[in-house]
């Protein structure tokens, strides 16, 4: 194959990096002695249209290609994760258009190019090598994006927790990769599950210890309890588009890498999580991440009161919910973990753009500040009370289908003993708890008094657009959720999971 036809291929990805260089270059040459508020338009309308030409390239020009026994592969699951983690950038840029934390405006909008760029060469990657450089890639963009904000302590003091964080969890994660590779002899996922059913490797100390060190260094990616402490830090000290992307886009890459490398890499060294039918493997070490993921989250954010940091405790317990989903280990499975993780990224942008406004109007994202929200701005209010509603799993909106889809697989997947009952319970009996808080916040939107004589909120068009737009997206999906999920169980059949 012929570097062009590679660069054919990888066409999204090659105009993503493409848009990142060109957004650089024209805020260095052409832009920089203009305000900053143009600049930040005119920057981030060409990161926008290099996503949206991404975007219209894989729809239009659709490939599949497997290079390299999982170099790269390109396939329909993949090109709808793509497209799912372009539109979330286009969000997160229009967002941070109206945001003032930086003058380093092409800087900012490139980084956050490459990472989208890094999270999409990682959906098409079944290959441990190429898994771990684009990992690195997307990772070390979200550090620098992190510390963005140069005036805020808090923003230096979140990015080199998580660069120190991350570097112990990228050392975990790629000597769990090099065990693997010492084992199989190759760093091609379907090789390694290969050698892991050919060779009777399942009961292996050696295969244990990379499955641990593996699980660690994803957790850590994905903000799972005991390796979530990172996240607090970062969700209250990034600057608001930096930590939405963190909380959305990452999330749908590191979900869905992490069900490929256990469905497929780890293929035959599954065990059993069923209650009293305890056997070693992946599924019950995800089982208990996923449970103390849940417990931390759920019970931590019960005592903040900080809205950013309340949202990250959340993240937390929904990476264990979402964690059931990678264990059923299925086509439909994977299809309602996408689902899930997709809403949920959707949903949290949102938030996270609320709680941008209420910041800028306020100078805070105390609960206490969110007070007569309702009275000051309708609008925002009627939407937060979508976005949290969805996240606490309230029909008929989305986040309640995400739910229900993925416990309803996992159930199948224990049947027919049911054996992965427990978990669901722990599940529901934990999404209740969360009511709590996520009611907490509504508390203060529609019913705590404010201060008559302070002003209504002035929010920028294009921030209220948005949160909008996201809001009708997360009440569509969940009356009509069907849609996206039929296509989504379409593709893992095409795909052969």
């Amino acid at each position: 194959m012929s570097y062009l036809e590679l660069l054919k291929l990888a066409a999204p990805e090659t105009i993503v990096v493409i848009a990142a260089l060109a957004v650089l270059a024209a805020d260095l040459i052409a832009l920089r002695d203009l305000e900053v508020r143009f600049r930040q338009i005119i920057g981030g309308m060409i990161a926008c249209v290099g996503c949206l030409a991404a975007i219209g390239w894989i729809i239009v020009l659709p490939e599949k290609a497997d290079i390299m026994a999982g170099i790269f592969i390109i396939d329909s699951m993949g090109q709808m994760v793509k497209v799912a983690l372009l539109a979330l950038t286009v969000f997160t840029l229009l967002t941070s258009m109206d945001s003032e934390f930086t003058d380093h405006v092409g800087e900012f909008f490139a980084l956050l190019l490459l990472a989208t760029a890094g999270m999409m060469f990682l959906v098409s990657s079944a290959d441990v090598l190429m898994i771990f450089v684009s990992l690195e890639l997307t990772s070390l963009s979200l550090y620098v994006l992190t510390g963005f904000n140069k005036a805020k302590v808090e923003s230096a003091e979140a990015a080199i927790k998580y660069f120190l964080f991350g570097g112990m969890a990228a050392a975990f994660t790629l000597f769990g990769l090099s065990l693997l590779y010492g084992l199989s002899g190759s760093t091609s996922l379907a090789k390694i599950a290969a050698a892991v059913q050919g060779h009777g490797l399942a009961l292996d100390p050696l295969l244990l210890l990379a499955l641990v060190m593996t699980t660690v260094g994803s957790a850590f990616k994905i903000a799972a309890a005991p390796f979530h402490l990172w996240a607090p830090d970062v969700y209250q000290g990034a600057p608001i588009p930096s930590a939405a992307f963190i909380a959305s886009g990452s999330k749908v890459a590191g979900f869905f890498v992490l069900a490929r490398v256990m469905a497929t890499g780890f293929q035959g060294a599954e065990g059993s999580a069923n209650w009293h039918g305890y056997v070693s493997g992946w599924l019950p070490l995800l089982a208990i991440v996923a449970v103390v993921s849940m417990l931390v989250g759920n019970f931590a954010a019960i005592v903040q009161t900080s809205v950013r940091r309340l949202l990250a405790y959340s993240a937390i317990a929904h990476a264990g919910y979402m964690l059931l989903g990678v264990m059923s280990h299925t086509g439909p499975g994977l299809a309602s973990l996408v689902y899930y993780v997709v809403t949920y990224a959707l949903t949290t942008l949102g938030a996270f753009a609320i709680v941008g406004i209420v910041q800028q109007q306020t100078g805070g994202d105390r609960l206490s500040d969110f007070a007569g929200l309702a009275r000051r701005s309708p609008g925002l209010a009627i939407c937060m009370m979508i976005f949290i509603l969805s996240l606490a799993g309230i029909p008929p909106l989305a986040g309640f289908f995400g739910k229900f889809f993925i416990f309803a697989e996992l159930l199948r997947s224990g049947a027919p003993s049911l054996g992965l009952v427990w978990l669901l319970l722990v599940a529901l009996g934990l999404s209740a708890v969360s009511l709590y808080y996520y009611l907490q916040v509504l508390k203060q939107v529609f019913v705590a008094p404010s201060d008559p004589a302070q002003p209504g909120f002035h929010a920028r068009a294009l921030q209220t657009v948005v949160v909008i737009v996201l809001a009708a997206i997360v009440i569509l999906l969940g009356c009509w959720p069907e849609w996206l999920v039929s296509k989504l169980t379409a593709a893992t059949i095409v795909v052969g999971l």
